[in-house]
């Protein structure tokens, strides 16, 4: 591999590391939906650059299921759903934005550590995009733990499966079964969720999750 192609790969997987701290900072939904589609729109991109270096088209396939269904359509259904139910507004967070920020950063320098030290005989490129991909996990895992709102939590979700698809087309390339069945598997997933957000919505005047812990704790 081209030190060229190296700096590349390493440039799509940082960028979806630093794109999803900006997941973390946003506090409101159509900036954090926007967000996302650059999320999915930079693990495209960083598919389509390992199918070129690793000379695997079936990589094309899943960065061309990654632009349909994660950087156009997820997206332009939540913008949708978002505006439908009026909730374009600040996003409820269980933990200050500061030190989510915090914590999110002590989560990639963890994943660096201890990625790098369990891929010490793995190649140099496989060792650091499993490193990054693992942070976008961690964030991913972040985002849904410190945000009450439900439409952000499925953000949150979005981003974590990015960083699996990235974890499994640095590493070795995924096969296209695989892919093929992971992205029917989240589309079924966002449907399923977007009828209990409504189902929530229609409840509870609200898509807070709280407000089910409340429903709970009145009915015991």
């Amino acid at each position: 591999m081209t030190p060229f192609a190296f700096d590349v790969a390493h440039m799509f997987a940082g960028g979806l590391v630093l794109v999803s701290l900006m997941m973390l900072y946003q506090d409101r939904l159509l900036p954090l939906i926007n967000v996302l589609r650059l999320h999915s729109l930079l693990l495209t991109l960083s598919v389509a650059w390992q199918a070129h270096i690793q000379q695997l088209p079936d990589l094309y396939v899943t960065a061309v299921i990654a632009f349909g269904f994660k950087t156009v359509a997820i997206p332009i259904v939540l913008r949708r759903m978002v505006l439908r139910m009026g909730i374009h507004r600040e996003i409820e967070v269980a933990v200050s934005t500061g030190l989510t920020m915090l914590v999110g950063i002590g989560l990639i320098a963890l994943s660096m550590d201890l990625m790098l030290r369990v891929t010490a005989r793995a190649a140099l490129l496989v060792r650091e995009d499993v490193a990054l991909s693992l942070s976008v996990v961690l964030l991913g895992l972040l985002i849904m733990v410190t945000r009450r709102n439900a439409v952000s939590q499925i953000i949150g979700f979005m981003s974590l499966e990015n960083g699996l698809v990235l974890a499994g087309t640095g590493a070795s390339g995924m096969p296209l079964v695989v892919e093929i069945s992971v992205a029917f598997s989240v589309l079924i997933a966002f449907i399923v969720i977007g009828i209990f957000l409504f189902r929530i919505r229609e409840r509870f005047d609200t898509v807070d999750v709280q407000a089910l812990d409340r429903f709970r704790g009145e009915r015991q």
